[in-house]
């Protein structure tokens, strides 16, 4: 009789150490066992030696939503599973109506249970005017997390919340120990400088940048990290893109606070110099792209384990929202589910980081952030959310995409691996080639107690 439903032999790859010539072992769609040598007995047993075992990754910022009727969370959820991805943290601002109380948020819940290929945990927000009255209603209706903005990008969808009702929402959330991540970025400074370079006719794809100055994002940081100290509340600012936002963040936690940070893979891997003349407004997120210097500031703070998470900040905008000559009237955002995990891995090889800060910042950090305590890790009682890859040299293609967008700011970018197999609670969801799983495998997931 074997003693497991399956094993997967490799080089398998934890937080804390790399076990070479290693083994997982699945029972119950849990993992069973970890180790080295010899696996045990069971039914299955796939022979991955000479590649790469880790956990699946959690994408803690995607954006399945934004553009109605285009991609949505099943689409999103098979590019996930190609990508290494077990988990999608999806964020609330839905087209064309945001996620800001709980019937909404169930609304959104029975289509996960419904159309999604991987697990998914969902943020909530709130509206402008009386929005904080629906707080309770979205923790008990499962928010892994509550997503805000400082700067208004949509005045419906994706409105600024100001810093007065950001502390008595901060105040509110704070006894349920959910994290409070906000959008940082200074709305009058953005707007003036805006103005100022449309009046000058200054809006080639440079100018996002020059508008866009490390101040506005700093200052909205710090703005955001004493909002949690003073309520006590779990403060994290969403896709920090500065050496000194890392600084900041870093002031708070020596002072004892709840502050955390968290970066997207495209503010290490693109650079303002190389990618900008090449790519344009597919380059244009928020924050901007920085020059390659602070770029390289953000690994060295990576490999000093300064950051919580890496995410995608995925956003499948068709190409019509970013071929505009003038940069302000594109869509900030790109895809990138698919290759948060193979970008990231490649940078850390690059500069001699070791993979287990990959496991560290796309598996471990965001399981804690937002308290999914069965995923993120491979160690008895955690769920089997496993990815194999393969190492070697592959040239990203978007054309092959299963988003909805067949276009990549890292097209042509050369990655050290691939990802060969995706199981998803010990079943196996991408085989290197296709999906293998089924809409509505995946399920909702609640943040732990």
């Amino acid at each position: 009789m074997s003693d497991f439903d399956l094993v997967l032999r490799g080089n398998v790859v934890l937080s804390d150490k790399i076990i070479e010539d290693g083994y997982v072992a699945v029972s119950g769609g849990k993992v069973g066992a970890v180790g080295a040598g010899t696996p045990p007995s069971a039914r299955e047993t796939q022979d991955f030696r000479g590649q790469w075992i880790i956990p699946g990754v959690i994408d803690g910022q995607v954006h399945s939503g934004s553009q109605a009727n285009h991609e949505g969370i099943g689409m999103c959820s098979r590019a996930a599973a190609s990508g290494g991805v077990t988990v999608m943290v999806d964020m609330p601002y839905d087209e064309p109506e945001p996620v800001t109380n709980a019937k909404l948020f169930n609304e959104k819940v029975a289509v996960v249970e419904r159309d999604t290929h991987v697990d998914v945990a969902l943020y909530a927000t709130i509206t402008i005017e009386n929005g904080l009255h629906a707080i309770p209603g979205l923790v008990d209706a499962g928010a892994c997390a509550f997503k805000f903005s400082t700067f208004e990008a949509n005045p419906t969808r994706f409105p600024r919340i100001g810093d007065d009702t950001l502390y008595e929402a901060f105040k509110l959330i704070e006894p349920t120990g959910l994290l409070c991540g906000v959008h940082n970025q200074d709305q009058e400074m953005t707007r003036r400088n805006i103005a100022r370079l449309i009046e000058a006719g200054d809006t080639g794809q440079d100018a996002f940048l020059r508008a866009h100055t490390p101040l506005i994002e700093n200052l909205a940081t710090a703005r955001i990290y004493e909002l949690g100290a003073e309520t006590g509340a779990r403060a994290h600012a969403v896709h920090v893109s500065t050496s000194r936002g890392f600084e900041i963040c870093n002031l708070y936690k020596r002072a004892g606070h709840k502050a955390t940070v968290e970066s997207c893979v495209q503010y290490f891997m693109l650079n303002a110099e190389e990618h900008g003349p090449r790519f344009g407004a597919k380059i244009k997120h928020y924050p901007p792209i920085r020059p390659k210097a602070e770029s390289e500031l953000l690994w060295s703070h990576l490999a000093a384990g300064h950051c919580d998470f890496i995410s995608s900040d995925h956003v499948s905008w068709g190409l019509e929202k970013k071929g505009d000559p003038n940069i302000f009237k594109n869509t900030s955002g790109g895809p990138g589910i698919e290759t948060l995990l193979p970008a990231l891995w490649t940078g850390c090889e690059e500069r001699g980081i070791s993979p287990t800060m990959v496991v560290k910042q796309l598996c471990e950090g965001p399981s804690k952030a937002f308290l999914l305590a069965d995923k993120g890790r491979l160690a008895p009682g955690a769920d089997a959310d496993i990815v194999v890859l393969e190492p070697g040299r592959f040239v990203h293609d978007p054309s092959k995409s299963l988003s909805a967008v067949k276009w990549s700011s890292l097209e042509g970018r050369e990655f050290r691996v691939r990802v060969a197999a995706t199981y998803v609670r010990g079943a196996l969801a991408w085989d290197g080639s296709k999906i293998t799983n089924k809409a509505g495998d995946g399920r909702f997931l609640r943040p732990a107690a």
